[in-house]
């Protein structure tokens, strides 16, 4: 029989987002979150994880908000200390890998430390997908032996991934509660597939920082009335 992991991106981000994340585990279909470790939030989420052990929990690595973790990396920041790539990052090739590696190396051992399980990598606007940090999250993910969300229109050679397929389209104009019944009569009997979604509540950081913000809370109502 074929399954549905329904992983909620941004846990840590605020604490609307943590609160909907939560209640669309306890009264919904999220099975799954991935956890920013450098945002507002991060110390909420970390506390509400260990209140619903029941929800698996990855890491979403980030170079495109928040400030970095490690203490010595020039090239990705600006001016004012926060990194200065943005959901268009493809368009700079300036960027230095062996700081990215050590930023990221710095968020996994961040996450360590709050003592929580620990099951998958994924990454914020998907930059781990990006074919220039391919060295850098093939590394890690063998250091840290965990699988990565499969994000790839090509496989990477001894990268493990957390399921055979992935799916983005749970997100604006298509989110429904048909998404679901028609993702569940398509499955494959031995297939495995992960579902990108973001559900929150809206509170005044959210509102603040984000453009998909409204959609946030319909994503939420649908995933806390459907199942799977």
């Amino acid at each position: 029989m074929g399954k549905i992991i329904v992983n909620a991106d941004d846990f840590g981000l605020c604490n609307g987002v943590n609160y909907g994340i939560v209640d669309s585990h306890q009264y919904g279909i999220v099975n799954s979150t991935t956890m920013l470790v450098n945002m507002p939030g991060t110390r909420h989420a970390v506390e509400l994880a260990k209140q619903y052990p029941s929800l698996n929990l990855g890491i979403h690595l980030t170079l495109t908000c928040g400030k970095p973790v490690h203490n010595e990396v020039p090239s990705l920041i600006n001016k004012d200390g926060y990194f200065r790539l943005t959901s268009r990052f493809r368009d700079d090739l300036s960027i230095n890998l062996k700081e990215v590696e050590l930023e990221w190396d710095a968020q996994i051992q961040k996450f360590l430390l709050f003592n929580l399980p620990l099951s998958h990598i994924d990454s914020h606007h998907h930059i781990h997908g990006w074919e220039l940090l391919a060295p850098v999250i093939q590394k890690l993910s063998k250091k840290y032996n965990l699988p990565v969300r499969n994000v790839y229109d090509q496989k990477i050679s001894d990268l493990s991934y957390f399921t055979e397929k992935f799916t983005m389209d749970f997100y604006g104009e298509k989110v429904s509660k048909e998404f679901f019944s028609e993702l569940w009569r398509n499955i494959g009997e031995e297939e495995t597939i992960e579902v990108m979604c973001h559900p929150a509540y809206i509170d005044s950081y959210l509102k603040n920082y984000s453009s998909y913000c409204e959609e946030r809370l319909v994503e939420l109502d649908v995933l806390t009335s459907v199942t799977i």
